[in-house]
């Protein structure tokens, strides 16, 4: 889409000003918090486990990750079965689910009460299992695309010259996938060093992260010097990875797909069991989690009436009222964003802002420099969209830089203004983009979790905070409750889903639209 930079600039503006008043600001004041910490601090043992263990949980997720995915990915790449199209599209599920949601599956799986007998409660194995919950599908993911992109000539030549297959994968298909695994790996580590929720249920007293120790430090210490300390260092940790990640994104670059080889039927016995393993890897790690909240919250149906209260009415009052506003304010603000970056590539970064920072830093950093807003409602719903819109300018950026350009300038040329040729020509074609990335906003906003902690009051209850509630009160009621509220908020980001998949063919169909036009 050609604009002026006139008209850019005036689209730039807002999300611009927005980063700046929410994002930018907020982290300049959290440094200097953290400027004033006492070199002590670094001394103190159980600070360094914090620090330690939030690295080490990260690390470890990350090989993890790929003991169990590179080989899950690899027999989906190489071998077509009844269902592999739907379990590739069923990886993007786990995206959407409120780690919230998450969490509360592994506890109904490896709780004290779990349904599988055993109870891994205390210690890191619940919180390592959570994570590979969320990043597992992400590796698994990138790995079928990078071992798609093999030729198929340079396979059969090493098979030719009598490499095993195992020698093959070695020295043809790994090299291949590397660069799509490797900044996946750095978005793992970060996800999984700045992560919250999870290690907030899941970690218990020893195996908390620094995230939830500078939770800590606020709500209940009111110690804001030693959190600013941490928040410091957490952020220096997140940018070297961050940092990285975009080296080796530019470093490594993506393979241009060259005769890439296409899946074979799974024929023999040892193929169809290496599918088999895929997918039981799949279930165990991405689907298990998700299938026990479901059968939880269906045996606990029976208190489905004593439910329904004031405090459940309010929680989904609020939660549907913020997401609302949320994806608006997104939907607005990403767009901007998408259209006026362009071939900025300085923009297009500034995007990706909110996703360095870890909310509870996001959080933190706006108590700080907005004390007098810390009981306005304006301050959460901005922190809400400030998490939400990058999915929006995101999707949207996509689908703009995959337009012909001479679509606009066809419409410009046959006489129609800026405004009719978006409208007629870059609206049609944009709609599907926008729509995933607005259902990625609202599955944001609705599971939400580590922003409301910090800033919510309690008359802005949400479903994330009323479940979080339950479960730390005594009495199967709550923990029954917890579970039916769990499974509802389960089927919200579910229906985001499908939203997500049913526009994911519609840019192809329009686009063959136009041609037959």
């Amino acid at each position: 889409m050609i604009l002026s930079r006139r008209s850019r600039l005036l689209l730039a503006a807002p999300p611009l000003l927005f980063l700046l008043l929410l994002s930018l600001a907020p982290l300049a004041r959290l440094l200097q918090e953290g400027g004033q910490w006492s070199p002590g601090l670094l001394l103190d043992p159980y600070l360094q486990w914090r620090m330690l263990w939030s690295i080490l949980q990260g690390a470890a997720t990350c090989l993890l990750a790929l003991l169990f995915g590179v080989p899950a990915a690899w027999a989906l790449a190489r071998f077509h079965f009844i269902g592999r199209s739907l379990a590739l599209r069923l990886l993007m599920l786990p995206f959407v689910m409120p780690t919230l949601v998450a969490g509360v599956g592994v506890l109904a799986l490896f709780g004290p009460q779990g349904l599988s007998g055993l109870n891994l409660q205390d210690t890191p194995w619940l919180l390592l299992y959570g994570n590979l919950f969320f990043n597992l599908p992400l590796v698994v993911r990138a790995a079928v695309d990078g071992f798609s992109q093999v030729p198929a000539s340079r396979l059969a030549a090493a098979r030719s010259l009598g490499a095993s297959r195992w020698r093959a994968f070695w020295r043809v298909e790994w090299p291949a996938a590397l660069p799509w695994l490797l900044p996946n790996l750095c978005l793992i580590f970060l996800y999984c060093f700045s992560g919250f929720g999870l290690a907030l249920l899941l970690g218990g007293q020893r195996y908390a992260t620094v995230e939830v120790e500078i939770y800590t430090l606020v709500a209940y210490e009111l110690n804001l010097a030693d959190a600013g300390a941490l928040a410091l260092l957490s952020l220096l940790v997140a940018g070297g990875i961050a940092a990285v990640y975009a080296w080796l994104e530019a470093r490594l670059g993506v393979p241009a797909r060259s005769e890439p080889l296409p899946p074979a039927p799974a024929r023999a016995w040892s193929e169809r069991a290496w599918v088999a393993a895929a997918l039981a890897i799949l279930l165990l790690f991405a689907g298990l989690p998700l299938l026990a909240v479901l059968w939880k919250a269906l045996s606990a149906l029976d208190g489905l009436a004593d439910l329904w209260d004031e405090e459940l009415r309010l929680a989904l009052f609020n939660s549907a009222r913020f997401t609302a506003l949320t994806v608006l304010l997104s939907g607005v603000l990403g767009l901007c964003h998408a259209l006026a970056a362009g071939r900025w590539l300085w923009l297009r970064a500034m995007a990706f802002l909110p996703f360095v920072v870890s909310p509870v830093c996001v959080a933190f950093g706006l108590l700080l420099l907005y004390p007098q807003w810390s009981g306005q409602l304006l301050i959460l719903l901005a922190a809400y969209v400030l998490l939400a819109y990058p999915f929006v300018a995101k999707a949207a950026g996509t689908a703009l830089d995959a337009m012909p350009a001479q679509l606009a300038q066809a419409a410009r040329s046959l006489g129609a203004s800026p405004w009719r040729a978006f409208r007629r020509v870059i609206w049609p074609l944009l709609q599907p983009a926008l729509r995933r990335g607005l259902a990625f906003a609202a599955a944001t906003a609705v599971g939400e979790f580590a922003v409301t902690l910090f800033l919510s009051r309690p008359e802005w209850l949400t479903l994330t905070t009323l479940i979080y509630q339950k479960l730390g009160r005594p009495g199967q009621a709550n923990a029954d409750a917890a579970m039916l509220l769990s499974g509802l908020l389960m089927l919200l980001a579910t229906l985001a889903f499908i939203v997500i998949e049913s526009g994911a063919k519609r840019p192809e169909e329009l686009a063959k639209g136009d041609e037959r036009a």
